[in-house]
């Protein structure tokens, strides 16, 4: 996903707003907001998940080491 895709287009939104000037384009407006909101949630997820997963190799990686030193000694 791209940076414009990930952040909050204030200008857009506010554009599309002005616009919405009947039922079916404010319901329009409505769902992509949603969908969007929806879209960011999963990109915030997946990267707490990377995070996660990182921390947890990171974890064992430096576990190991730390274990392999000491029957060395």
């Amino acid at each position: 996903m791209s940076e414009q895709e990930t952040s909050y287009d204030y200008h857009r939104y506010r554009q599309l707003l002005s616009e919405a000037v009947d039922e079916s384009s404010r319901r329009r407006l409505i769902d992509l907001l949603i969908r969007e909101k929806a879209r960011d949630r999963l990109e915030a997820r997946r990267t707490s998940d990377r995070v996660a997963m990182t921390a947890e190799t990171v974890a064992k990686v430096l576990g190991n080491g730390r274990r392999e030193d000491i029957l060395r000694n």
